[in-house]
């Protein structure tokens, strides 16, 4: 080979590298497609409560498994049956005691460790086609229901934004800590 081919052949990769990693990026990076809005903290908030293991973040209003029976036949029932055992969708109740067998229920009775995350869940993914819709009162409801049925609490035991954080799960040493200091 010439020198000056080699000498072409080095400017092209040179030139190559320049224009893939320092001006293609720029380019892109300066680019705006005017799509979506800045997220501000009160859209965020708009989003909905976090609600932590611990119960921070719970709003008022409670509920009892008698006042949550009507809210759970006329909302959830169609998905997870009258007793929530039938289906189609995930069974709720029963499975306790099969975690460790061949055949794992994992309902919110046997597998769920904490009752805040119930509540967490209902409150923003339930009913599955109207995520969001129920109230405070009647999410606490439906978590006092199902905790009912799954014979973690009696039918007239209050779940509220005290109560709840203090249910003793089945699983609830099940799980393995998050020990990071970030984590609640």
């Amino acid at each position: 080979m010439s020198s000056r081919h080699d000498w072409t052949v080095l400017t092209t990769v040179l030139l190559t590298v320049l224009l893939v990693y320092v001006i293609a990026p720029q380019q892109a990076a300066s680019q705006t497609f005017n799509v979506g809005q800045p997220v501000t903290p009160a859209t965020v908030k708009d989003w909905g409560v976090n609600i932590s293991p611990s119960g921070n973040g719970l709003p008022a209003g409670g509920a009892t498994a008698i006042e949550g029976r009507r809210i759970y036949q006329q909302r959830c029932a169609r998905c997870h049956g009258i007793n929530g055992t039938e289906g189609p969708d995930s069974v709720l109740v029963g499975g306790q005691g099969s975690l460790a067998s061949e055949v794992a229920s994992k309902t919110v009775g046997s597998y769920w460790p904490l009752a805040t995350t119930l509540w967490d869940y209902i409150n923003r993914a339930m009913p599955f086609d109207q995520a969001g819709v129920l109230s405070a009162d009647e999410v606490y409801g439906s978590v006092a229901y199902v905790l009912y049925l799954n014979g973690i609490i009696d039918e007239s035991e209050r779940m509220d934004a005290m109560t709840v954080p203090e249910v003793q799960m089945p699983n609830r040493n099940g799980f393995v800590p998050d020990p990071r200091p970030d984590v609640d």
